[in-house]
C-alpha cells in the first residue's frame, strides 16, 4: 500500500529547507511532522532557537521554522513501506525540487534529516548548482544517539 508525504511549509522568506525522507507511521496517523514523542526534530529546533517550551499544538510547532526562515518537507512524494523505517522504503517517487526551488529562490541550504534523505535525493538530483547541503543525524528514535550528540550535530548547520 502506498504511503504518501504531506505538503511543504515553506514560504517565500525560506532560506533553508529540512528534508526528511517520509513521515513515520506515527506521523502519517497525526497527520503532522515529527509526531512520535520521542522524535528529537522539535526538541532540537526548540532549543537551537532558544524558544521552550515546545507547544503542543502542530501550527504553533511550525511558527518556529517560519519565523527562522527555514522550511520543511521530504524527500519522497509518496512510496511503499512496512512500519516507519526507512531501510523498507520501495517504490518510491521523489517529490519535484526543481519546481520548488525555481518557486523558492532564496533556499540555499538544504538540511537533511538522515543520511537516508540524502541518500534518495543524491539519486534522483545529485548536486544542485548554488545549494549547500548538510546531512545530519536522523532525529528518529531509530537513532540510538543521545539528544546532546545529535543537538552538538545539528548546530553547526545554523551557525
Amino acid at each position: 500500500m502506498a504511503i504518501y508525504s504531506f505538503p511543504y511549509f515553506i514560504d517565500s522568506n525560506a532560506k533553508v529547507l529540512i528534508l526528511g525522507t517520509m513521515p513515520g507511521a506515527m506521523s502519517l496517523e497525526k497527520q503532522e511532522y515529527y509526531a512520535h514523542p520521542r522524535n528529537h526534530f522539535w526538541k532540537i529546533i526548540y532549543t537551537l532557537f532558544d524558544v521552550l517550551p515546545i507547544p503542543e499544538n502542530f501550527e504553533e510547532k511550525i511558527k518556529i521554522l517560519k519565523a527562522n526562515k527555514i522550511g520543511l518537507w521530504d524527500v519522497l512524494e509518496n512510496c511503499e513501506r512496512k512500519g516507519s523505517l526507512d531501510i523498507h522504503i520501495k517504490n518510491h517517487k521523489e517529490n519535484d525540487f526543481i519546481s520548488l526551488l525555481k518557486k523558492f529562490p532564496a533556499i540555499k541550504k538544504i538540511v537533511f534529516n538522515g543520511k537516508q534523505s540524502h541518500a534518495f535525493f543524491i539519486k534522483r538530483f545529485g548536486q544542485l548548482e548554488g545549494i549547500t547541503y548538510f546531512v545530519m543525524p536522523s532525529t528518529s528514535p531509530a537513532n540510538t544517539m543521545t539528544f546532546e550528540n545529535k543537538l552538538k550535530i545539528w548546530a553547526e548547520c545554523f551557525k
